[in-house]
């Protein structure tokens, strides 16, 4: 449970700090805490539920691309997000850049803050 947490928490604050960073993608004028904790939980459920579906669908794609449309199906993920909550991308190329430093920023935060198992 306490991963759990912590993973939210982690999804929460990289959301903030890419809309803090990275003008494509922002949060809607008067967004307060729990907006930021519902887009970091719906992050964190799209990427354990729909990521990985995108990702079986589109496997002769990625092996063709060697990974890199990998990047293409996090930017489809982030735009569920955006679709779904108070987070605003400013289209496709800004999914795909803000994809990009959200996963940047995401591999700091847990290098920085999750403990090791």
């Amino acid at each position: 449970m306490a991963k759990f947490l912590t993973r939210w928490l982690l999804n929460a604050l990289a959301l903030w700090l890419l809309a803090q960073l990275y003008s494509g993608v922002y949060f809607a004028p008067g967004s307060g805490l729990a907006d930021y904790l519902v887009a970091g939980l719906v992050l964190g459920l799209a990427n354990a539920l729909v990521r990985p579906l995108l990702l079986l669908f589109t496997l002769p794609l990625n092996l063709l691309t060697l990974g890199l449309f990998t990047l293409v199906v996090n930017a489809l993920v982030l735009l569920v997000v955006a679709n779904t909550t108070s987070l605003a991308v400013h289209g496709f190329s800004g999914a795909f850049w803000g994809a990009v430093i959200l996963s940047i920023i995401s591999w700091i935060l847990s290098v920085v803050f999750a403990p090791v198992s």
